[in-house]
């Protein structure tokens, strides 16, 4: 591997670094459905929903939750 090739290796790492702080920082909500039918038969569903956060930022948040609620 030369210099040049393992410079660039260290950036990638570290945008990804960066990338992975930013979503547990700030968090990530994935959701979605699929659906697995035969002849018009719905055969299996599955429903998918994903949260990704440090735990810091889901109690900030559901802090700030109960202090809007109450007002």
């Amino acid at each position: 591997m030369t210099d040049e090739e393992f410079l660039q290796l260290e950036q990638s790492e570290l945008s990804l670094l960066e990338t992975l702080d930013h979503v547990l920082n700030r968090g990530l909500v994935i959701a979605g459905e699929i659906t697995i039918s035969v002849a018009d038969v719905d055969l299996i569903f599955l429903g998918l929903n994903v949260m990704l956060t440090s735990v810091e930022t889901a109690e900030r948040v559901l802090r700030d939750r109960a202090v809007t609620s109450d007002k």
